[in-house]
């Protein structure tokens, strides 16, 4: 009983890295009972961050190992997005706010036990297909490669981020689509200074990316949006997205109650927005 036991742990070392997490349906499927998971929390060897959870312990749990996991091992199709994934890219600096949010983008939604891990963060869902009419998939990892490897290929809308000592692979939205999901988030969650500050900066992105995403984004709102700010700043790649494949719909949207209409695309925007056409 001791060597079954024994094999069981050696197992369960080989399929669970340390600080990542999985839920008590991983473990049943792999072969850990509900007595044997309580065993295992009892003896130390596993470690139980909240109810139906579980982890072979090493230090605090950080919210980029919670998505890792989510990612990898128990394969949700969630991906980093928004704000998030735009802070983790660089540009925080043009967000004049830090936050404790992290945005996760996929169509559907994560566990509920995820807001009740002990992380200094909270986690916002958004249905990405409410947004994209054809998102991009997240690509599987091999978790014997230690999850550092994409096993197979990454869309060109999304990116692999190495975190960690062991550089696991954290999957987050390109700076263009983390774009289009932030501006998304306005009015209500974001301000129009905090992303004209951001668009300002953006002077690297790629146009056909872009006006790909554009052509699938089914929010007119934020193509509305993405053409404003892009004509305030005149980056180099505005002039070669082709408009024409972008719907822009009809009639108004008052996004500012109180505020002041843009002619050119028919959306109100804050009185002390200067510049706008």
């Amino acid at each position: 009983m001791a060597e079954q036991t024994k094999g069981k742990v050696n197992l369960l070392e080989r399929l669970l890295p340390e600080g990542l997490l999985v839920d008590a349906a991983w473990l049943g499927a792999h072969g850990y009972s509900t007595s044997l998971r309580r065993q295992y929390v009892t003896a130390g060897w596993l470690d139980q961050p909240t109810r139906q959870v579980y982890r072979r312990k090493r230090g605090s749990v950080g919210w980029q190992q919670v998505v890792v996991s989510l990612q990898t091992l128990l394969d949700h199709d969630l991906i980093v997005g928004g704000r998030t994934a735009l802070e983790l890219e660089g540009f925080a600096h043009y967000l004049a706010k830090e936050t404790r949010m992290v945005h996760l983008y996929g169509p559907s939604r994560p566990p509920n036990w995820l807001n009740k891990l002990p992380v200094d963060a909270d986690f916002m869902y958004h249905n990405i297909g409410r947004l994209f009419a054809h998102p991009a998939a997240k690509p599987s990892c091999d978790p014997n490669d230690q999850l550092s490897t994409p096993s197979t290929a990454v869309p060109s809308d999304l990116l692999a981020q190495p975190w960690g000592q062991w550089e696991w692979a954290l999957m987050l939205s390109s700076p263009e689509r983390a774009l289009l999901e932030l501006l998304d988030e306005l009015p209500a969650r974001e301000t129009f200074h905090q992303v004209d500050k951001l668009v300002e900066g953006l002077s690297s992105l790629s146009p056909r990316r872009l006006e790909n995403l554009l052509h699938d984004c089914r929010s007119v709102k934020v193509k509305r949006l993405f053409f404003l700010f892009a004509d305030r700043h005149e980056h180099a790649w505005l002039k070669h997205i082709n408009r024409k494949r972008v719907d822009l719909g009809r009639g108004k949207r008052m996004l500012v109650r109180g505020g002041k209409l843009s002619a050119a695309y028919q959306i109100t925007v804050p009185e002390d927005f200067d510049g706008i056409q």
